[in-house]
Order: structure tokens, then C-alpha cells, then sequence
């Protein structure tokens, strides 16, 4: 029996904000949840700072390394064979002053193994003020 003879039958629809709304928390849900692979692709170039020069210190030591590990400390080529030998060249640079600043020459082709052997044998050697220098960033 049909009892509503004289209506018409509604046509279905179908609502849209509700799929949207799931649809928008899915999305959120995936981009917060998603780790994203950051150093797969970078391509660093360093060093380059803008900065102000630092005014003269007296009780400094230069020390220099280039892309083929070799070391200069203020203007004399020093050899590496291990962080305790090059302790004592910082020493004997430093003469008789207790706590000399540290200025690290690194090259931009420098290993980062070269550099923490500066630090690590500043740090042998006493000496705790270290700071490194960079060549101005092009504009």
C-alpha cells in the first residue's frame, strides 16, 4: 500500500561540508604527523656573516686551516699530529699570558674534524675564549 500517492518522493543528496571537514582533519593530521627529510637536500655554502670588525686584542692567537687540514698558528705553518702536540704550539703562541682569545681561520672547504681539533686542544691547553672568523656575505 502507498499511502503517500499524492507527494513526491525527495530526491537524495548528499551534504558536502561534513565529507569536507573530515577530509581538512585528515589533512591536518597528516601534515603534523609527517616527518620530513631536511638534510637530504641542502646545500650549504659557508662561511659568510655580516658583522663589524673586531677591534685589536693583544693577547690573541691566530690559528688558520685550510681544506687540506693544514695548520698555520699566527703565521707559522704548524704540522697536527695529535691534539696534545698542538696543545703545547698553542701554549708556547700564547707566551706567558693565562687565557689568550682563540681566533679559528677556517676555511670554507675546511673538514669539521679540523676545527674541533683547534677546540680540542684549546681546550687541553686552558684556553677557554675561542671565536671564528668569517668573511662579509655578499648584498
Amino acid at each position: 500500500m502507498n499511502f503517500r500517492l499524492g507527494s513526491r518522493k525527495e530526491e537524495p543528496e548528499i551534504n558536502l561540508i561534513p565529507l569536507i571537514d573530515v577530509l581538512l582533519v585528515i589533512l591536518i593530521f597528516l601534515m603534523v604527523t609527517t616527518t620530513y627529510s631536511r638534510f637530504a637536500e641542502l646545500q650549504i655554502n659557508l662561511p659568510t656573516a655580516d658583522a663589524n670588525k673586531p677591534e685589536e686584542r693583544p693577547s690573541q692567537i691566530n690559528v688558520a686551516v685550510d681544506g687540506q687540514s693544514q695548520y698555520v698558528v699566527n703565521r707559522s705553518a704548524v704540522p697536527f699530529r695529535s691534539t696534545d702536540s698542538f696543545a703545547q704550539e698553542l701554549k708556547r703562541a700564547a707566551g706567558g699570558v693565562p687565557d689568550p682569545v682563540i681566533i679559528i681561520n677556517a676555511d670554507a672547504a675546511a673538514t669539521h674534524q679540523s676545527v674541533i681539533n683547534i677546540m680540542e686542544a684549546a681546550r687541553i691547553a686552558g684556553f677557554s675564549r675561542i671565536t671564528f672568523t668569517t668573511q662579509a656575505g655578499k648584498k
